[in-house]
């Protein structure tokens, strides 16, 4: 059960205290794209996203878009928002995020992976061994390849909170 939880969750990548995540010694931030920084029909960034990632980069972090979207979905995000993509990451795949921590020669005690799937965000962080920080989805609807995901992630959901591990809507640090 350990592999589904992050080690922080909280309502949306607004709510972060990415000053906490700094001085814990964090430098890159692996954002995913759909349902956590925009709803997956959106096809540009908001205003809001735009001045939180323009002062994350005056914070000193890295940012990366590290998505299971194909690089064509990502293109107008790294144009916009400035900040390095890394599309079909085949999250939770442990590869992708191994060939990121290389790339750019992070260690894995200076990298956090934001996302809203626990299937495939945080049990990829958690698998490779970096922090994982679990936002709730910015909408309900998910595309059709991502249902499956979510049916048994509520499933695992309930399990943590019988165990009480985790409840949903419970924010956390």
């Amino acid at each position: 059960m350990e592999k589904y939880l992050p080690d922080i969750y909280k309502k949306n990548i607004y709510e972060i205290n990415y000053d906490k995540l700094k001085s814990l010694g964090i430098k890159c931030l692996l954002f995913d794209l759909d349902n956590t920084i925009v709803p997956f029909r959106e096809k540009e960034p908001r205003i809001e996203t735009k001045e939180l990632f323009y002062k994350l980069k005056q914070k000193g972090f890295k940012i990366i878009i590290f998505s299971n979207s194909p690089k064509m979905r990502l293109s107008k995000f790294k144009e916009e928002l400035n900040v390095d993509i890394f599309g079909s990451a085949r999250k939770p795949r442990i590869k992708n995020f191994n060939k990121v921590l290389n790339m750019y020669k992070y260690d894995i005690n200076e990298v956090a992976i934001i996302g809203d799937q626990i299937l495939t965000d945080i049990v990829g962080g958690n698998n490779v061994g970096i922090t994982t920080i679990l936002t709730t989805p910015l909408e309900p609807k998910d595309p059709f390849f991502t249902k499956p995901n979510r049916f048994r992630e509520k499933r695992i959901m309930r399990k943590l909170r019988d165990n009480n591990l985790f409840k949903k809507g419970k924010y956390y640090e």
